[in-house]
């Protein structure tokens, strides 16, 4: 093992002025074991205690401010947990108190009267005069370190609060440990990136990034140690899609006859441009003898279906077969009603197997599939089982892909032991542009960013439970001129914690503002078994009920074109990346389609911010930016993917632009030197081998 990882490997124990019961506590509260754990163990703000301000200054808008006085009297007020411990604070200018609610005994022993200190906390103003709740207090004549400067603050447990490990004591630990640890940090990164985008060194920057200077150096060494981070991020990301390039051949698919004859005689429509990009992008693939691995990203109703059959047409006028997955029975049964007609004019042979599929059609479908019959098959993940076998499986295209694992798509790519079938993925959840590159940056992205010609934007409108008879009257309008209509509740049950409409209420309130034998009203929740679903959802798409009360389960993919009012009950309570999938449920025909949004009066900042962004825009990668900037990435991936939840100072919604120029600087080293072997990429090499010998997390400090 190499000395500088034999450093950053030592147990924390041996740092100097820790000792044995706080070094458990770190290991227990902040899993932090050894010097690189701790070294990379980042503020996540920063107390500016650069200056001082007198107390005529204070504003309440400050976050925070610093202010040296004398302490003249303080009592005791309250009974209870009410109890508190006042201080009257003087420093010339005016007087302020200094309040505290817990630990007050201890407190108050350390008070001396008439004391110089130097009191810090968030100023609040009440009746005209301020006061500071839980001040930090520094007392001058105990000639203390009082030192100006931006001070760091870490998350911290109660629990070492409690045994007096806070922000101050780890900014101590952590200037010994820089101190010992500067010879040992190496330079990561090759010096014409240093010199190009005029980077700080690594040793500056981690020193600057807890113990900075000034301001100044504190942005510089954030910049720096953010670059770094999504550069390795990209280089990882962008190696493996060449190492997938390389190692997995493709089927070349060069013949486009079987197509040109669809696209020329046959589409009763015209594609939009993206459309045709996207059919572009993946011909390129289908020619470079390669296995393609692309993600296609289109918002609901942008045309993807159409896409993807396009593609299959390319691999069955090669003599590949192709298959189609999707994670429901609706959907697969929606996918393959849909592509029929096209397939039987081009007089193709297209099959479905799903869970409700009988055995003895079962046994054709894997006669004609081996015999090479079977041109398109359609499924959920029936597909995967070992029985299903294909003469010449050319091309997967697996739909809503998040819904599937690692391990069901490489079932896929088993089923053609010769040569991996090519790989397209789609989803019509928009993906922001940066989360896609961290997500999905060992995939090549194509985005269908059109609505086809004659589609209408659907309008949006948030109503407050105020405005109900509105509503159900502008619905009666609606269900009169023969549209459908669906209304979605966030519960199924009533709860006794939150105020809000539930499934059953909200089903009964509907069977009353609109009875029987004039309307029809279905309803569709999780806790139905999954043939009263499909029954619930073909009587709507069959216009045998008129108002489908549903929770979330109608989110994905389902297509009724009649349908062309969504009202959302309890908006409040949905993500915005939900509300959008809701909308993206109506809109899919002809008719102009609206979406309704019910809420309460009481709304936070971010739930108005949601609302507000629905109202505005249709554009599903200008909402997913927004809840990515709401939510942050861990929340809208819901997942912890390696390369995205494992950032440790970089943040998504805020540094794209970072990651972009990140992403092309290791797309441009990798272009010149894919195996890294020039003497200019010594230190990214050394980078990586120092991550390979060690499977701690600090190895990629140098």
């Amino acid at each position: 093992m190499t000395e500088r990882a034999t450093f950053f490997d030592t147990p924390l124990l041996y740092l100097k002025g820790l000792g044995p019961q706080r070094t458990e506590l770190l290991n227990k509260e902040l899993n932090l074991f050894t010097y690189g754990d701790l070294i990379q163990y980042y503020p996540f703000r920063y107390d500016d205690r650069s200056r001082y301000y007198t107390i005529s200054e204070l504003m309440d808008s400050m976050p925070s401010a610093q202010v040296r006085g004398r302490l003249r009297d303080w009592y005791l007020e309250g009974e209870g947990p009410k109890k508190r411990l006042v201080a009257n604070f003087t420093d010339g200018t005016g007087s302020m108190t200094l309040v505290w609610f817990q630990g007050i005994t201890y407190i108050e022993k350390t008070l001396r009267r008439n004391g110089e200190y130097i009191a810090y906390g968030k100023p609040q103003s009440f009746s005209g005069q301020f006061s500071i709740v839980h001040p930090e207090l520094d007392n001058l004549a105990t000639g203390g370190e009082h030192e100006a400067g931006f001070f760091p603050v870490y998350n911290l447990t109660d629990k070492l609060r409690k045994r007096h490990i806070d922000s101050k004591l780890i900014g101590k630990m952590m200037r010994i440990l820089l101190e010992q640890a500067w010879p040992h940090i190496h330079e990561t990164l090759p010096e014409e990136l240093i010199q190009k985008y005029r980077l700080i060194g690594k040793r500056e920057a981690l020193w600057n990034i807890h113990l900075p200077q000034n301001q100044g150096w504190l942005k510089q060494a954030q910049r720096r140690l953010k670059f770094e981070e999504l550069f390795y991020n990209q280089l990882r990301l962008i190696k493996n899609k060449l190492i997938q390039k390389e190692e997995f051949p493709g089927q070349i698919f060069r013949d486009t006859t079987l197509m040109k004859h669809f696209y020329n005689e046959l589409l009763p429509f015209e594609l939009t441009g993206a459309q045709q990009r996207v059919i572009r992008e993946i011909y390129a693939d289908f020619l470079t003898g390669k296995q393609m691995n692309r993600l296609l990203q289109g918002d609901v109703g942008s045309g993807k279906t159409i896409v993807a059959f396009i593609a299959c047409l390319m691999a069955i006028g090669n003599g590949a077969q192709a298959c189609l997955m999707a994670p429901t029975e609706i959907l697969a049964d929606q996918h393959y009603n849909g592509l029929k007609p096209f397939a039987d004019a081009m007089g193709l042979n297209i099959g479905i197997l799903t869970g409700s599929t009988n055995k003895k059609r079962r046994a054709v479908l894997h006669q004609e599939l081996q015999s090479g019959q079977m041109h398109i098959l359609v499924g959920t993940h029936a597909l995967l089982e070992d029985v299903v076998q294909y003469k010449n499986l050319g091309l997967c295209i697996i739909d809503e892909q998040h819904r599937f694992g690692v391990a069901q798509r490489a079932k896929l790519w088993r089923k053609n032991e010769t040569v991996p079938p090519h790989i397209l993925v789609m989803t019509a959840t928009p993906i922001p542009r940066t989360l896609a590159m961290t997500l999905y940056g060992n995939l090549d992205v194509s985005v269908i960013d059109e609505l086809p010609k004659g589609r209408k934007p659907i309008k949006t409108v948030h109503k407050f439970d105020k405005h109900r008879a509105e509503v159900f009257g502008f619905m009666r309008q609606q269900l009169e001129l023969g549209r459908q209509v669906y209304v979605v509740y966030p519960l199924i049950e009533e709860s006794e914690k939150l105020d809000y409409k539930d499934l059953m209420d909200g089903f009964e309130s509907m069977q009353r503002a609109f009875p029987r034998p004039t309307y029809e009203i279905g309803i569709l929740h999780g806790k139905m078994l999954p043939y009263e679903k499909d029954d619930e959802m073909k009587r709507f798409l069959n216009r045998e009920t008129q108002i489908m009360v549903a929770t979330t389960v109608i989110e994905v993919g389902v297509n009724v074109p009649n349908a062309s009012v969504m009202v959302i009950e309890s908006a409040e309570r949905f993500g915005l990346s939900q509300l959008h999938q809701l909308r993206g449920r109506v809109g899919r025909g002809a008719d102009q389609s609206y979406c309704i949004m019910m809420t309460g009066y009481k709304l936070s900042t971010d739930t108005r911010t949601r609302l507000e962004t629905m109202v505005r825009t249709n554009n599903g990668f200008e909402i997913a930016d927004v809840d990515l900037q709401l939510r942050g990435p861990g929340d809208l991936t819901g997942t912890q993917q390696s390369g995205v939840m494992d950032l440790m100072i970089a943040d998504l919604a805020k540094d794209g632009a970072i990651l972009a120029v990140a992403r092309e600087s290791a797309q441009a080293i990798l272009q010149d030197d894919p195996e890294l072997v020039l003497p200019q990429h010594a230190p990214i090499r050394n980078h990586i081998e120092s991550l390979r010998k060690t499977e701690s997390n600090w190895g990629r400090i140098s």
